[in-house]
């Protein structure tokens, strides 16, 4: 005999507004924090009795508010980040006989902003300027860069939508060194307040590659990258907790150092590698 749960939607994705479910939870895995219960109900569907053989589907339903520990009266959106996750989770428990094992299952469901709270389309379609030189770069770049220089350009907005891609361009307009490679990384920026001091860790989500190998000075190239679901959310700024992302576009030089180390954290600045961060800003919009 086993129970399972099946949601009437098969995306799981829901809204502030009627839903079987049971307990959501925002934990830090550092440690320092209670987990904040934005939702903990618990309600029976049937009363005890006999269920006959074969499959017994029972319905149920509830409402979505915010309840317990949430005082700003809404539901964060479901994100899976490396130190901060925000979950919303349906648990069933079928207890039985005395000389029976109880059944119990769990199944996570997925919460998007109410329409209420989104922006209408177009959102801020201004694109952002930037230029990456020797002279942009903070730490010591190879001798060949910067006595041969180099200069990369292009465009991108700091606001992008959930929905749609985060798109953009560059130009390699000079380059003593070959280009080995052009990549664009999502990062996320969790923080937590511990005492009156914010701890944050910034962390990749992904990495896009817009070129790969040397580039055609002066060519346009573009910059289109899809944002992952679960590892992404409309930008927090909550109490004891924020949630904010960046892009890095980094440009890797061909040198016998970058051969030597063809995998390297991108947060970590090298003497083959120039890069550019930029603040991003997302938004769930209708």
């Amino acid at each position: 005999m086993s129970v399972a749960i099946k949601l009437s939607r098969p995306t799981r994705i829901y809204r502030p507004d009627v839903l079987g479910g049971s307990a959501g939870l925002l934990e830090s895995v550092v440690g320092v924090l209670k987990p904040i219960t934005i939702l903990n109900k618990s309600f029976e569907i049937r009363p005890s009795g006999k269920i006959s053989p074969g499959t017994t589907e029972i319905p149920f339903s509830l409402v979505l508010r915010p309840q317990g520990d949430n005082k700003s009266g809404k539901f964060y959106e479901t994100f899976h980040g490396a130190n901060i996750n925000i979950q919303y989770l349906l648990t069933v428990d079928i207890a039985r006989g005395y000389l029976h094992k109880a059944l119990s299952t769990t199944l996570e469901f997925i919460i998007e902003s109410e329409k209420a709270e989104r922006l209408e389309l177009p959102i801020s379609p201004e694109l952002v300027l930037f230029y990456i030189t020797q002279d942009t770069q903070r730490h010591p770049l190879l001798s060949d860069l910067k006595s041969g220089g180099f200069r990369v350009s292009g465009r991108i907005p700091t606001q992008c939508s959930l929905s749609c891609p985060l798109q953009g361009e560059i130009v390699v307009e000079s380059s003593a060194l070959p280009i080995q490679s052009i990549d664009i990384h999502l990062l996320r920026v969790e923080s937590i307040l511990v005492g009156d001091k914010i701890v944050s860790e910034t962390s990749v989500i992904q990495t896009t590659q817009i070129a790969d190998g040397d580039v055609c000075r002066g060519l346009t190239l573009p910059i289109y990258v899809l944002l992952p679901r679960l590892l992404t959310c409309p930008t927090v700024l909550a109490g004891p907790f924020s949630i904010e992302f960046k892009m890095s576009i980094t440009i890797s030089f061909q040198s016998e150092l970058s051969k030597r180390h063809p995998r390297s954290d991108p947060r970590t600045p090298r003497l083959w590698v120039a890069m550019e961060t930029l603040p991003l800003e997302l938004v769930r919009t209708t």
